[in-house]
């Protein structure tokens, strides 16, 4: 008994050394897209150079989980719900590298923009990161700890980043209108909201990822 139940065993250390991976990457691209808006904020073109590096690291961790996954699936023979469980992690390795990507465009929108000084202080641009890195963070949060409830209390927030992406769409046109010498910087910053709201929305499919890996059920009612 004892020997047939080892297997087992390490397997669902492999399972767990596979979340632990999810949530170290996640917990990457959370910080990667925090300090793309700080150096936004600030016009630190240091930290703007520094993600936009960083980015290889972010793709290669997609890489090795992609293995992680590839060599449970061949070597194992995992039952239902530890298929969804390996199947959610190479589905949420996508969102998170894409995740990545948009945090290092944001930085290359801040290297854009050396010799300038910002057209207005940014404020909801980092509002709309916050929530978007809250997303995240609820989101490796439910994954870990197999919570459903709290994927579908965090799917909600993406309703709120798109709010704030209109105000920063209406008051960036405005600065535009009045001023055609903003129009240059005010598209950039466009780029960024477009960014963050992209985040939000990868945010989104992981949660989505969470709740059909716990319950086997794909989430339905996204539009309410």
């Amino acid at each position: 008994m004892a020997m047939s139940s080892q297997p087992r065993r390490s397997f669902h250390e492999q399972l767990e050394a596979l979340t632990r991976a999810i949530f170290d990457m996640g917990t990457l691209v959370e910080d990667r897209v925090r300090q793309a808006v700080q150096a936004l904020k600030t016009l630190d073109f240091t930290l703007a150079h520094q993600i936009v590096e960083g980015d290889t690291e972010v793709n290669q961790l997609e890489v090795d989980i992609e293995q992680q996954c590839l060599q449970l699936l061949a070597l194992q023979q995992p039952m239902a719900s530890d298929l969804r469980t390996i199947s959610t992690a190479l589905k949420l390795v996508t969102d998170l590298e894409r995740i990545g990507d948009h945090a290092k465009d944001i930085a290359r929108v801040t290297l854009r923009l050396q010799g300038q000084t910002l057209l207005k202080p940014l404020i909801d641009i980092p509002r709309m990161a916050e929530l978007a890195c809250r997303m995240i963070r609820q989101g490796l949060s439910a994954y870990a700890d197999r919570d459903a409830e709290l994927a579908r209390e965090t799917i909600i927030l993406d309703s709120q980043v798109d709010v704030l992406y209109q105000q920063v769409f209406r008051e960036l046109l405005t600065y535009m209108i009045e001023d055609p010498r903003h129009i240059g910087q005010g598209t950039q910053l466009l780029f960024v909201g477009s960014h963050l709201e992209r985040v939000a929305d990868h945010a989104t499919n992981l949660n989505e990822w969470v709740i059909f890996m716990v319950t086997g059920q794909h989430y339905q009612d996204r539009a309410e």
